[in-house]
């Protein structure tokens, strides 16, 4: 059963070399989904982090100056395009769109359900390694 909505008590946070946009750590395994072959391939093991930044050119970056750029991802356009929900294909358009009509929550229920199901694998689709339940909140108060 996949925990992805669980607080990460090991996450850690760093200002982004190149924005300075402040980036959440990730697991070696969510790099080795996002990354694309055979970039994949060289990947160093460190310590890294996600800088969600849209104009920002950098993905990841660690302190030991290891830094894979955004047009490295398998995820790159999805990251233009401000995919809301990596599991379930939903934009953040998509999703404002049915919050401007009142049909988010049927949106919001489905990926909830998939995910306190079990159904969700944020932690290697998402870039960030991250739940994407808190972005909906986010585009809520927006």
């Amino acid at each position: 059963m996949s925990d992805c909505c669980a607080s990460n008590p090991k996450a850690t946070t760093q200002a982004c070399p190149q924005c300075g946009t402040t980036c959440k750590s990730v697991e070696m395994r969510t790099l080795y989904h996002q990354v694309k072959f055979p970039e994949n391939q060289g990947i160093i093991s460190d310590s890294y982090y996600f800088c969600p930044s849209k104009d920002c050119a950098t993905a990841y970056f660690s302190i030991a100056g290891n830094n894979i750029p955004k047009q490295q991802l398998t995820t790159y356009q999805d990251i233009q395009n401000d995919k809301l929900c990596y599991c379930f294909d939903i934009d953040a358009a998509d999703y404002l769109a049915a919050l401007s009509t009142n049909n988010a929550e049927t949106i919001k229920r489905f990926v909830m359900l998939r995910t306190k199901s079990g159904e969700c694998a944020c932690e290697l689709r998402n870039p960030s390694g991250q739940c994407c339940l808190v972005r909906f909140k986010q585009l809520e108060k927006v």
